[in-house]
């Protein structure tokens, strides 16, 4: 790790419910902290706990050279860097800037070769674990950049991150976040279906939603399933045949339970029903695969 990794000057630019936690993990950072944020009054306390106050990104620029944004949306990312008062006006050759909000892939792409026309290093950083992880330390930090950008901002990332993962070129962290985030709202959209399957059968949402909780905190929930390189079918003879052959069995027999539990409530399942449909292939382990192996 480089003296200029551990002692680079680091910038945080907006300061709401997700960027405030991160940024006050930044506080004790060895290269200084400089804040922004558009209401002056959020950064009080971090100006008491040492760190500078600007009043707009250019000027955060002449202050930092790695510089984080947790901003709203594409439109604001857009504008911290490329406005009048915008980043790319004052950054130094060689600045990383780091955005955290989640936008589009392409905005990521379109800004990077903004940003490269003034040498400056763009990275994409979407997070994973809300607030209370950035409170505690423990985001997941998923980054899209060259292995230089990635490099300078480990150290620093480490003071609000346990989990930092390079997962390719600019636009790449997005990506993954958004697939992330995909399996995280369709895993919601799946506990609002088992929500109404247990009040049609009189069971208490509140103590479902505790073993809910407890299991996947044992088991890992849905990530459990995802261990293997690619989502192409399984070999026979592949050591994760039988494993995901056996989850296969157990889930339709168990969907097909919840299903048929649903009719006699008269419940309308369509996850439920999509999922037993689509389960087997996507695991890897499609009937035909499995039938060939059947005595």
């Amino acid at each position: 790790m480089t003296t200029e990794s551990t002692s680079a000057p680091v910038g945080f630019i907006g300061l709401g419910n997700m960027g405030a936690p991160i940024a006050r993990r930044l506080l004790e950072w060895p290269g200084g902290l400089t804040v922004c944020d558009v209401r002056a009054e959020v950064t009080e306390p971090f100006v008491a706990a040492g760190a500078r106050s600007v009043t707009d990104p250019a000027q955060v620029a002449t202050h930092a050279r790695i510089i984080c944004i947790t901003v709203i949306d594409d439109a604001q990312v857009t504008e911290v860097l490329t406005g009048p008062a915008g980043i790319l006006r004052t950054a130094a050759p060689g600045t990383v800037v780091a955005v955290h909000s989640t936008i589009s892939d392409r905005t990521a792409q379109e800004l990077a070769a903004r940003c490269a026309e003034h040498g400056v290093e763009f990275v994409d950083a979407p997070v994973s674990g809300g607030a209370p992880g950035a409170t505690q330390g423990r985001l997941a930090v998923m980054l899209g950049g060259s292995a230089a950008a990635v490099d300078l901002i480990r150290a620093p990332f480490g003071c609000f991150a346990d989990l930092i993962v390079h997962a390719g070129p600019v636009g790449a962290g997005t990506r993954m976040k958004l697939a992330r985030n995909l399996l995280h709202f369709i895993s919601f959209t799946a506990a609002t279906e088992g929500q109404r399957l247990a009040e049609a059968a009189g069971i208490s949402l509140t103590a479902l939603g505790k073993v809910v909780r407890h299991s996947d905190a044992v088991t890992g929930g849905p990530g459990a399933i995802m261990l293997r390189d690619t989502t192409a079918p399984i070999e026979p003879d592949d050591f994760w045949f039988s494993i995901l052959g056996h989850v296969r069995d157990l889930g339709e027999k168990d969907l097909s339970l919840a299903l048929e539990l649903g009719d006699r409530l008269d419940v309308d399942l369509p996850l439920a029903q999509l999922a037993v449909a689509r389960l087997a292939e996507g695991l890897g382990v499609a009937h035909p695969a499995l039938d060939k192996e059947t005595p």
